[in-house]
Formats: structure tokens, sequence, C-alpha cells
């Protein structure tokens, strides 16, 4: 039996960070893991998924290189080198995890994690024959993630795979059918269909990713349909789906459509089957994710929740930011809250950036609001990269001016949303940003302008029509 003042089930984003904060402020540390550190986001999520993507638009820059004045001949991608190079940099970031957790004097066990009693956990080793492992800790932060959701209708069949099991493929298959116009759906069509993959996409509800602005999704659907050729089929489920050796097929509403492979991203259900919770006295919600209060704290004392167990938003970076939260509150520093600004950046084609309140949830709340867009196809650095699709789009208090909400969509979206996260957490106010000098030619210059129209003086747009 060995004891620790905190033990972290989970090395995700929001489970490696708590570990290496706790052991930083003097607590003695151990860090559970059954598979691989790093967890979903780093070995079978994030990392992977961009390393793709990224090449996948190289590509497709690479044959539209014409309009830049390049003459580029003969292009082709060999993906069983693309998906070697995808290992390669999860290895690295993994082997970096590693080094970050001994550095910092963490003890890492290798195996499955279940709670004997609220500070006493059973650490058992997958297939290997040894007797499990004893710890009891004083406080214990669970961070066991989520994982991908494949509902009982689907048939278990090789050529009907999740994103971590497509992620797994050495080949690309001639033709998808993606299940789910998510997030993870909306991503995966966009790298398939950049490299030549007829994609056809089916979403119940009437629009794909429901939970973004409405104009940052119709100039995504527009492009994803009319730029990259993808098929979207919204309001219809899929039924009869059968998969055999030729590959799968299904009906949407009256018509019967047919891929080589179809990939299921209905979203991710929370990983606590293992954990033994109610020996802890804990119980999932309705959902099965674990609640916790503004301190990461669940209803037993002594145990913390991070990430995508909570069921909060299921982001890389808000498991980081709460992990740390967690760590410090477990660790007796002073009583911190996590973060409610969460920016969510979405790798499609174009890339996608918001943070804060969306135009559509601002009138939900009945509230008061004006906006301002700013097109890419103005600014003189999209011209110059040949990148001039899309648009930044603020949204302020219309009595106050204060900066609310802020989304991005076209070249960079993703590292620009950082900007606006800074501004609408320093509750700055349109006139704050216009005024602040953005260097130039640059992409970050969309939100100056854009603040430029929100206080109804542009420069580089056409100014308001006047009341008559």
């Amino acid at each position: 039996m060995a004891a620790f003042d905190i033990v972290v089930i989970g090395s995700g984003p929001g489970g490696y960070p708590a570990a290496i904060r706790a052991a930083q402020l003097g607590a003695t540390v151990a860090l559970v893991e059954k598979e691989e550190m790093g967890g979903t986001c780093l070995n079978w999520g994030c990392i992977p998924t961009k390393t793709l993507i990224a090449s996948s638009e190289l590509f497709a820059r690479i044959k539209s290189a014409g309009a830049m004045g390049l003459h580029v001949e003969n292009t082709s991608f060999d993906y069983a080198a693309m998906a070697d190079r995808k290992d390669q940099v999860v290895a690295k970031l993994r082997n970096g995890i590693k080094q970050l957790l001994k550095a910092n004097g963490v003890t890492v066990f290798q195996g499955i994690a279940s709670f004997r009693s609220r500070n006493r956990i059973e650490v058992t080793s997958a297939g290997s024959g040894a007797e499990p492992v004893i710890l009891t800790a004083g406080k214990t932060i669970i961070s066991t993630g989520a994982a991908s959701a494949m509902p009982g209708f689907l048939p278990r069949h090789e050529r009907v795979v999740e994103s971590r099991a497509f992620l797994g493929l050495r080949a690309l298959p001639a033709s998808v059918l993606v299940l789910g116009g998510g997030i993870i759906g909306c991503e995966f069509a966009c790298m398939l269909a950049q490299l030549g993959v007829k994609v056809t996409m089916v979403e119940l509800l009437d629009d794909i990713i429901t939970v973004i602005d409405a104009d940052v999704r119709r100039e995504l659907r527009r492009h994803m349909e009319k730029t990259l050729g993808i098929r979207i089929l919204t309001g219809v489920t899929l039924e009869e789906i059968a998969a055999d050796d030729r590959g799968v097929h299904g009906r949407a509403g009256q018509e019967m459509l047919e891929a080589d492979l179809l990939l299921a991203a209905l979203g991710r259900k929370p990983v606590t089957s293992s954990l033994k919770l109610e020996n802890a006295g804990l119980k999932p919600n309705e959902r099965g994710f674990l609640d916790v209060d503004a301190y990461g704290r669940t209803n037993v004392a002594t145990i913390y929740a991070v990430g995508d167990v909570t069921g909060g938003p299921l982001l890389a970076h808000a498991a980081t930011a709460q992990g740390l939260v967690a760590a410090e509150n477990a660790s007796g520093r002073y009583l911190h809250k996590n973060e409610t600004l969460v920016p969510n950046c979405i790798f499609t084609a174009p890339e996608i950036g918001t943070v804060g309140l969306g135009e559509q949830e601002a009138q939900q709340q009945g509230r008061k609001i004006k906006t301002g867009k700013y097109l890419f196809g103005a600014l003189g650095k999209a011209l110059a990269i040949g990148e001039p699709n899309g648009f930044v789009k603020w949204v302020a208090d219309a009595e106050t001016d204060q900066l609310l909400g802020a989304h991005a969509i076209g070249p960079h979206a993703t590292d620009i949303i950082a900007e606006a996260a800074v501004a609408i957490r320093a509750e700055l106010t349109a006139a704050d940003l216009a005024h602040t000098v953005h260097a130039h030619p640059t992409l970050a210059e969309a939100w100056m302008e854009a603040a430029h129209v929100l206080t109804g003086e542009p420069i580089h747009s056409a100014p308001p029509r006047k009341q008559s």
C-alpha cells in the first residue's frame, strides 16, 4: 500500500497538468493511467486529427497553387506516410509528458483505477496477472474523460467506425458516409474531401454544428457543399443501416445511400464504468457525467473531477484549466473557481473560432445587443495569402458597448480567437478594441475593423446608412 496526498486518475489534458501543479505545490502525487499518457486528446483526438488536417489543408493549397502564380504538377499524397507522421508527432508529445511528470516527482501507475472507498484506490494491471496495487489518497482528482458513442443501432463491422478507429486506418476509402454533423463529423468530412474522398453527411437536426453562430454556420455549410463538394443531408435520419465486405448502406428519407465506410460522429459518453464510483459515494447524473461545483468538487468532499467526465465544455483546454484549479484547491492553496469563458476552436475548412455570447443566444436571453462584422475579403493580409473567405464578428451590449462574444470563420480563425477571448475577459468595450493599434498587414486587424463597425465609424467598410 502506498500513500499519497493526491491521486489523479487519468493522464489526459485535465489529469497530467493537475498532477504536475499539485506536485509543484508540494503534494505527494500519484497518477494512474490505463492506456497511453496524454489520454484521448493526444493519442486519438486533438493532436492526431489536427496533424492529418494540416496535411490535407496543405494538399488542398498545393492543388490551388495556380491562383497564386505557381505551377505544381502531378500532385499526389501518401496517406500511409501521413499516418506515420501523425504517429511520430503523437509519440514525441507523449514522451514529453512522461519527462515532465518525472521531472516534477509524480509517481505514475499503469493500470485500471477503481475505488475501494472514498480514500482508497485499487490499481489493476490489465492482463498482467499481477496483484493489484492499493493507493490511499488524501484527495482524488478524476480525469477519465469521454469516449466516442457507438449506439446499438449501428452494425458492428470493420466498415463502421468511430473517430478513434478511423485514426488507425493506413489507407483511405474512396467514399465515406459521415453520420452526425457536429464538430467531429464536420472536421473529418472536410479533411476527407480535401483529399479527394467522396463524402456524404447525414444529420438528424436541421443544420450542422447547431451550437455555433448562425452566420458562421451558414458560411461553413456553403464552403463545405460548394467548394469541397460534400453532400450534406440535414433533418433526416439514417435507417436500415447494414455493412458487409463490399461496403455500407442505409436509407435517408426515401433515398438509399452507400459508401465504402461509415464514420459515426454521434457525440461522446463519459468514461466511468471501471471506477466503481458507488464505493466512494459518487453517483453520475442522468447523462452519466459527474456533477461538480464551481471549484471542481464532487458531492464527496475529498474527490474532484475535471474535463469531459464532468459534462462541461468537451474541450482539452477547458480540461486543463479545470485540472489546474482542482489541483490548487485540493492542495489547499486557496479556493479558486473554474473559468467560465472558454473559447472553442473548430478545425474545419475554413477554420472556426468562437468565444463568449452568440447572437442567437443573446436574443434568447432577451438581451439588447449589436453586432459588427468584417469580411476577410476586404482585408489586405487575407487577400495577399489567397484566403479571402469568411469573416469575424463581434457581439456587444447595445447600451454599454462591452464586448460579449466573438466569432470567426476563415484563415487561422483558431489562432486569432485568442485576442477576442482576452478582450472579452478583460471586459473591454468596442471603442477600447477599435483604438488598440493592430499591426498591418495581419489577419488580427479584422477584429479592429469589426470593432470600428460596432462604434458606427468604420474605416475600411461602408458607413452605416443614415436614418431618414
